[in-house]
């Protein structure tokens, strides 16, 4: 029978202890309950109120700008700075109602961690931004260097203003890196070395190969300056009219026929010009 008597009163000292806790935390429940749906309220408005605000901005037309110049090559990828802009901002005020819910329970390690990822998100909004930059820079050089080499019409354009892109594109994701908290110098290191290899590999064998296409435009600009299309000059034993000078060579009509004469040659002999 005292066993008996133990048990329950073991029993009801248990039921009494675990509905004293349930009292007390109860109220706190409630309030974080409430906070979290005011917080949701909250959001909901400021969301709204934000999406008015970026549309008056017009940033759906800064967005197709930025789509238009597909940065990274694929027309699938699209960057909508609207969406982006309020996730930021949705996700950042859930975290804040978050850590008011976690103080209200007296949740500190949740508190704790959830303030130390809402200091971290400023740092990681900079570094996305700054790779968004980098995408955006590292276009508008290749289509210059491209547009570049096909005014001159030289060819490697493509090759030459892909590698400028990846390059700004490598540079701008390590600073984005950093700025994230990132570690990169093994990564930096690494780069280094081998763009450094490459670029100098590059510039040899660009400088090598490219001396007489060097050679060929300074000749074209000096015979653009002193001769023009419809001259009549005698060159050599060809006697005629000037029809095209082009960046290697010039193009003479004659009674003969048309000839295309190179560029260095006509530098290098007497040219008589008749009036």
């Amino acid at each position: 029978m005292e066993t008996l008597s133990n048990w329950k009163n073991v029993t009801l000292d248990s039921l009494s202890s675990m509905g004293k806790n349930i009292g007390a935390a109860l109220p706190k429940i409630v309030g974080a309950i409430a906070i979290l749906i005011l917080g949701w309220l909250i959001i909901k408005i400021v969301l709204f109120i934000l999406g008015k605000i970026l549309k008056l901005a017009k940033m759906d037309a800064l967005s197709e700008r930025i789509n238009e110049m597909d940065l990274l090559g694929n027309g699938k990828f699209k960057i909508d700075i609207v969406k982006i802009t309020l996730g930021f901002v949705k996700w950042l005020l859930l975290l804040v109602f978050f850590i008011v819910a976690a103080d209200i329970l007296d949740w500190g390690i949740i508190s704790t961690e959830i303030g130390n990822l809402l200091r971290y998100l400023p740092r990681l909004f900079t570094a996305l931004v700054l790779f968004t930059i980098g995408l955006y820079l590292g276009s508008i050089v290749k289509n210059a260097i491209k547009n570049l080499f096909e005014s001159f019409e030289f060819g490697g354009g493509k090759i030459i203003s892909s590698l400028m892109f990846y390059v700004i594109v490598i540079f701008m994701s390590i600073t984005a890196l950093n700025q994230a908290g990132v570690d990169t110098t093994i990564i930096t290191n690494n780069i280094t070395i081998i763009l450094g290899s490459f670029l100098l590999a590059f510039a040899l064998g660009l400088g090598l190969g490219s001396r007489e296409i060097v050679a060929d435009l300074l000749r074209s600009f000096y015979t653009r300056k002193n001769y023009a299309v419809g001259d009549k000059i005698v060159i050599g034993e060809d006697s005629g009219v000037i029809e095209a000078i082009e960046n290697n060579s010039l193009t003479l009509v004659t009674k003969e026929g048309k000839f295309v004469i190179p560029i260095k040659d006509v530098v290098s002999q007497k040219v008589e010009i008749k009036s």
